[in-house]
This record gives C-alpha cells, sequence and structure tokens, in this order.
C-alpha cells in the first residue's frame, strides 16, 4: 500500500548489474506490505484480549503511523547521507527489533509494549520507502523506470493480499475472549492474557527473521557496482516556505492524509465489521480471510490503473475512484448483510490507483524542492494514525457500521481534490 521521500540520482551506473538486483529490492515492497497490513488482523485480538473499546484498540494504528510523522525527513536524511543499501539495512535491523519487541510484551501482557512494538516496526518502513522507491526506479535502464515501478507495487499488493490469510491463521486461531477485569482475580488474568498474547507474537517473529536474513544480503552487496549514488537535498526552501510557495504540494498532503486514514480505518475495522450479525455475521478467521478480497481488489486496480492511467487525466481517474469508494463506503453504512459487506470489500478496488496519483500529482513540478516536498507528503501518511482513533471513537459511542462515516468522508475531499485539480493538468 504507500511512499518515497527522495528522488534517485542521476549519476551513471552499469544498467546490466544493476538490474539484477531488482528482485531483491521488490522483496522490500512485499515484506512492508505484508507487515503494515497484518496489524489489521492484530486489532480484534488485542481488543479481546485486552477487553478494550474500538478507539483504544485503535491506538495500535495510531502508535503504527506515528512512525511515518516523526521519521520521514530524518529518513531521507540519513538516506542522502549513507547511500540506499546501508539505508535500507538500517531501516531491516529497526523493523526486525520491533517484531522481536512482540516476545517481551507477549510474555509480560502488556497492551502499551504492544504499541511500542508497532512504532518501531513502521520506523524501519519508514526507512525502507524513503530508500526502496527511488532505488527500485534508478536500477536499470531509463526506459524500463514505470515497468519497475509497477511490478514492484504490485507485489506490496500481494503482501498486503497474504498478510490477512496467515493472520486468520496464525493470530486470530481460537476464539476472541478473554476474563471479565471486573470479575477475575489479577493473578489468573494475568496468566491468561499472557496464554493468548503468544498466538500474537509468532508471526512477527518470524518476520523478524526473515529480515534479518535480508539485512545481511544487503549489506554484502553494499559495495556492489551498480548501485547509485545518492546526492545532497539542494532544496533551500523551508518545509513551511515550500506549503506557502506550492498550494498543490500542500492539497495534495492534506489528500494523502485523509486517502490513508480513510483507507487503513476500513482495513483495520473489517475483520469486527463482518463479524456484525447485521453485516455477515462470520467468525473472526473468516471476516479476517474476506480482509484479504479489499486488499487484492486494490492489486487487481493497480493493474486496471497502469493501462487506464496512460489514457486518462490523472485528476479525473482520482475523481472518479474517490466518488466510488464514498458510494460504496455510504451503501455500507446504510445497509445490512451482503450488500453492506460486499460494498466495503470493493472499497479496495476503487482505492487502487489513488496514493501513487495523488502523490505524484503533489511533487509535481517542484524542481529542485523535490525530495523534500516528498519527504512532506510522505509525513502525510500519519492520517494512518489520526482518523483510525477517530473512527473508533465514533464506533464506540454510535456503532461499528456508523464509523464508516469517517472514511466515506474523506473520499468526498479526495473527489473535491481530484476534480478541482483538472485544470492544473489540462
Amino acid at each position: 500500500m504507500i511512499a518515497q521521500t527522495s528522488t534517485p540520482s542521476a549519476s551513471a551506473h552499469p544498467a546490466a548489474l544493476a538490474s539484477r538486483m531488482v528482485p531483491l529490492v521488490v522483496g522490500l515492497f512485499f515484506i512492508w506490505g505484508f507487515s503494515t497490513v497484518i496489524v489489521d488482523t492484530l486489532i480484534p485480538r488485542l481488543k479481546a484480549l485486552f477487553s478494550l473499546s474500538y478507539a483504544e484498540v485503535m491506538l495500535s494504528q495510531f502508535a503504527f503511523f506515528l512512525g511515518y510523522f516523526f521519521l520521514s525527513l530524518p529518513a531521507a536524511a540519513l538516506l542522502n547521507r549513507i547511500g540506499y543499501f546501508r539505508c535500507i539495512v538500517t531501516g531491516l535491523l529497526v523493523m526486525a527489533t520491533g517484531g522481536l519487541m512482540f516476545s517481551p510484551a507477549a510474555s509480560l501482557g502488556v497492551f502499551p509494549l504492544f504499541l511500542l512494538a508497532l512504532f518501531t516496526m513502521a520506523s524501519g518502513i519508514t526507512l525502507l520507502q524513503v530508500a526502496a522507491n527511488p532505488l527500485i526506479a534508478s536500477l536499470g535502464a531509463a526506459k524500463g523506470e514505470s515497468a519497475r515501478l509497477t511490478f514492484a507495487q504490485a507485489f506490496n499488493s500481494l503482501g498486503t493480499l497474504l498478510a490477512p490469510l496467515v493472520g486468520s491463521a496464525i493470530i486470530l486461531r481460537g476464539a476472541l475472549n478473554a476474563p471479565d477485569p471486573a470479575t477475575t482475580p489479577p493473578d489468573v488474568l494475568a496468566a491468561a492474557r499472557t496464554a493468548q498474547a503468544h498466538a500474537v507474537q509468532t508471526p512477527f517473529i518470524g518476520i523478524a527473521f526473515i529480515l534479518i536474513l535480508m539485512a545481511i544480503a544487503f549489506w554484502l552487496l553494499r559495495n556492489r557496482p551498480g548501485i547509485p549514488a545518492t546526492d545532497p537535498d539542494s532544496s533551500r526552501h523551508s518545509i513551511f516556505e515550500l506549503l506557502r510557495m506550492h498550494p498543490t504540494l500542500t492539497l495534495g498532503a492534506v489528500s494523502i492524509f485523509v486517502y490513508v486514514g480513510s483507507e487503513v480505518t476500513i482495513g483495520s475495522l473489517m475483520t469486527n465489521y463482518l463479524m456484525l450479525p447485521q453485516t455477515l455475521g462470520r467468525s473472526a478467521q473468516d471476516a479476517a480471510r474476506m480482509v484479504s478480497l479489499y486488499w487484492g481488489g486494490a492489486m487487481v486496480g493497480r493493474f486496471i490503473g497502469s493501462y487506464l492511467l496512460a489514457r486518462v487525466q490523472p485528476a479525473k481517474a482520482i475523481a472518479a475512484c474517490a466518488s466510488a469508494a464514498a458510494i460504496l463506503a455510504t451503501t455500507s453504512l446504510l445497509s445490512r448483510g451482503w450488500l453492506a459487506g460486499g460494498t466495503i470489500i470493493a472499497v479496495g478496488l476503487a482505492n487502487s490507483i489513488m496514493f501513487l496519483t495523488i502523490f505524484a500529482m503533489a511533487i509535481s513540478g517542484l524542481g529542485e524542492d523535490t525530495p523534500k516536498g516528498a519527504g512532506i507528503v510522505c509525513m502525510a501518511i500519519v492520517g494512518g494514525a489520526i482518523l483510525p482513533p477517530l473512527a473508533g471513537t465514533v464506533a464506540d459511542r454510535f456503532g461499528l457500521q456508523s464509523a464508516l462515516i469517517v472514511p466515506a468522508l474523506g473520499y468526498l475531499w479526495i473527489t473535491f481534490y481530484g476534480w478541482t485539480s483538472r485544470s492544473r493538468q489540462a
């Protein structure tokens, strides 16, 4: 599903040698897509395990996406200083540290430790995204840049497709229940939480092991010929100056904030939503498996979008997709049964092109300010930390189905953004 914050160097490098590293870099796209979305299947388990409200359990997404806000610009600066592969190694090790932190969190059965582990993982993912997007674009001949990016993003989507399936089989295995904190002795409650929390740590420890192996591989290849060099950030303007000088950047950053928040809100709530009697009444495992259709729709839509965007004005495509997403979310909000479940899953297809297209429009025409502008837009991914807890608060007060009003309104804003941006692309 997400972002980039630097521009590849134009320095020459042996294209043949560089292109052989493409599969390894593509693996990064898969692993951060998988890791981001498996958090969605974590939410129902944590909610039951710690007897949390929807607003409280959505702090997991708050902790995760907060990493983008704090790390995006520092990560871009680190990339310029140490280069692509060393930045990737750093990101992999930070991310692996977050995965390993799930073990003490599960052993102690303490919710804040899970939040710290999620924040650490997201910090590592931010470093990966800062480096991997511009790197994949520059590995090989210039004429194949778009094809490589599309290929890499497809594997990112494959990760988001498989994550709910793995999460449903491991994290959501068994009943979602825990002793009542009001009536259970503290020692019994702590023991029960520890026992159930161990199901949560398994996939994250596995992810950490894979990340460490990938870090070793990138470290061994760090001096290989063909790796492009990074350039110092040539921008002379501050963040606030850029936002004032480029309204398109400001509107694009706001739209990324709203889009990521809306997408993550739906993905986070969907398992619990599909479990509701008035929607599909599925078990936790079945509902989590169905979430893969939401992310799979985004993957299919990206392939369709790569064809259509060569023939349709991007601003019009954004407006059309966002209005479709708003209609689908509103329909689900106002309906029941298969119509409610099917329409909310179909939002994934409408989501497909929005992130990358909004991102490209936001940084278009920035010139030497492009790296810093891209960092600003990447910071806006923090919308994934803000909108889900807001939707959780609505769910606690008015019911889970009513929480869909939050992403529905978000998609209406993006429709407005796309529609009003048409003249700038004429």
